[in-house]
């Protein structure tokens, strides 16, 4: 995923249960340690920081130590970026929810198809990331969801 604030570029990309950000060809791994509530706990090289996060569905606010940047996503999403946020699985596009396939509580298993949507004439499925339960449904069959709207929570 690649994020704009100011005239900088952000590029956030998995890699394993972590992230790898990368700007102005200095690169750091990420571990996200708890997030929740808008507030994310961090470990950036080993480095423990605190963020809260604030958004609008098309524009984030994060303040950390004091300090508050506005990132805008990059149009142009590549095939095969992840769909969560702070713990959510949110929408990649606006669409319709076509099937939910888990309830809360749901033990589920990495790549398990969790729902399905429909946006675009294509069928989009929403996949655990990794081992977890599901914590939160927001959504039910039928619903008309927004781009980067959550959809599930999981939880560890």
């Amino acid at each position: 995923m690649k994020i704009t604030f100011g005239t900088q570029i952000l590029e956030i990309n998995p890699s394993g249960d972590d992230y790898v950000a990368s700007m102005d060809g200095k690169t750091v791994s990420v571990q996200v340690i708890r997030a929740e509530d808008g507030r994310m706990d961090l470990l950036i090289d080993g480095q423990r920081v605190n963020a809260h996060v604030s958004s609008d569905m098309a524009k984030r606010w994060v303040t950390i130590d004091g300090h508050t940047l506005m990132l805008t996503k990059t149009s142009g999403a590549k095939r095969g970026v992840r769909h969560d946020h702070a713990g959510g699985l949110i929408a990649p596009m606006p669409g319709q929810v076509r099937s939910v396939s888990v309830g809360v509580g749901d033990v589920v298993k990495k790549g398990q198809t969790l729902l399905t949507m429909e946006a675009m004439k294509m069928e989009i499925r929403i996949q655990a990331l990794k081992d977890g339960r599901v914590a939160a449904l927001h959504v039910i069959q039928g619903q008309t969801v927004e781009r980067e709207q959550i959809l599930i929570e999981m939880e560890d």
